[in-house]
């Protein structure tokens, strides 16, 4: 499994993304390398179609699929969470539930 971590440093939610991120893959038991790149450009964003900070790539996918709209831009990620309010960070379970998937399919 491939795991890469998005974000702009505009964007003050990106540590405690990675920090939850790391807690999930250590409670589920994932050994996996975490590649960290930091958005620096509109190119790169456009580029990497990186649609807000921070965002979960597993396997070269989002782990949320991003609406149809979504631009590739420097800026800050909102996240619709199980109960439907918004949050600057996924859950712990839409993280969960994402790598799970992606073990499944390996």
């Amino acid at each position: 499994m491939q795991i890469q971590f998005l974000f702009y440093e505009g964007c003050p939610s990106h540590e405690k993304g990675l920090t939850r991120l790391k807690k999930v893959m250590a409670e589920d038991g994932i050994n996996t390398k975490i590649e960290v790149l930091e958005m620096v450009s509109d190119k790169q964003a456009a580029e990497w179609g990186f649609i807000g900070s921070p965002t979960i790539l597993i396997n070269g996918q989002d782990m949320v699929t991003p609406p149809a709209e979504a631009a590739p831009a420097l800026t800050c990620r909102v996240y619709q969470l199980e109960d439907g309010r918004f949050n600057p960070l996924p859950s712990e379970n839409m993280i969960r539930n994402a790598l799970q998937s992606h073990r499944i399919s390996e």
